[in-house]
Order: C-alpha cells, then sequence, then structure tokens
C-alpha cells in the first residue's frame, strides 16, 4: 500500500500500487477537500538524488542516535536522526517549522509538540533530555506525563508518547546503529 498527502489539505489518501504499471498516471479525488489531483508512478532522477544525500546525512546524525515512530492508524513506521542540541518534534504541516516532522493524521499531537536534547559531555558520552513544549495532550515518557517543566534523561529504548503517536530512542550504543 502507498500513501500520498493531498497538495491542498495534507491528508493522506492510500491505494495498492501493485495493481498499476510504472509509468502510469493515476488521478484521485480527496475525500476531505475534494480536490482533484494527479500523481505518476515510477522514481525520478531527483528523487533517487535527494535520497542519497538524505541516506549520507542520517548516517553522519547516527552516531547521535536517533528516533522510530512506531506504525499505527495514524501513521506508518518512520525514522529521524537526532541533531546535537535541541529536536523539535511535532506534527507534519506545510507551515511546519519543526526539526523533525512526523508524518501523522493524528490530530491529538501538536505541531510543536516536546523537545529531546541531545549533549556530548566532555567524556564522549551523549545524554539525552526530554520536555514538553506546552503541548494540549501532554508528552508521556514511559507511561508517565510530563509536568510544564519536567526535564527527564532518557536513554535508548525510551518509549515516548504524543497524543496517540508513540516513538522510540535509539541511542549511538544500539547495535542496529
Amino acid at each position: 500500500m502507498k500513501r500520498i498527502p493531498c497538495p491542498k489539505c495534507d491528508q493522506y489518501i492510500t491505494f495498492d500500487e501493485t495493481k498499476y504499471k510504472q509509468g502510469q498516471t493515476l488521478v484521485f479525488v480527496c475525500e476531505h477537500c475534494q480536490k482533484q489531483f494527479s500523481i505518476r508512478l515510477g522514481t525520478t532522477k531527483l528523487k533517487e538524488k535527494n535520497k542519497d544525500v538524505e541516506n549520507q546525512n542520517q548516517q553522519e546524525s547516527a552516531e547521535l542516535g536517533y528516533v522510530v515512530v512506531i506504525e499505527n492508524v495514524f501513521s506508518y513506521k518512520q525514522v529521524f536522526p537526532l541533531k546535537e542540541g535541541d529536536n523539535l518534534i511535532g506534527r507534519k504541516n506545510k507551515d511546519s517549522s519543526v526539526d523533525i516532522e512526523i508524518e501523522s493524521s493524528d490530530r491529538s499531537m501538536d505541531r510543536r509538540h516536546c523537545y529531546i536534547n541531545v549533549r556530548k559531555k566532555k567524556d564522549g558520552s551523549v545524554v539525552y533530555t526530554l520536555r514538553d513544549n506546552d503541548s494540549i495532550t501532554g508528552t508521556f515518557y514511559m507511561n508517565e506525563i510530563l509536568g510544564p517543566k519536567d526535564r527527564v534523561v532518557i536513554e535508548d529504548g525510551a518509549v515516548i508518547t504524543m497524543g496517540a503517536t508513540s516513538m522510540i530512542l535509539k541511542t549511538k550504543n544500539d547495535e542496529n546503529l
């Protein structure tokens, strides 16, 4: 199954791409805003080039760890590398200005929901700190809600929940990196 966003309202439309040939043009009508748009199946050289650059950036950032968004009804599995300093996490939107934009239809997750701060110590170890960004539904760490001024040190395998969306922290010490 393939998911594509509506160019007008950003709601996702799901379809089975295996039923169509590569290069074929498909026309959709968005259920939410009634916008009609078309797509052409296949890959372009530009997308492949962007993927190469993205993979290189992920490998460079992988030393600091990453977060894995757990697939559920609202979103699919997504992996985001962490950078040193504050990583603002939120729901993807056209006007979004966050570091980690989670593609999700979960309206209980704010567009600017929480922060994960990544800091390297002098001894080379890395410290991960989680804090809420005054979100409406709150940020949960291991099923405990964070208070408005709480700062929690988190470690590999930490489960963070924002609305109905959860993600897992994977640190540089993880063998899968």
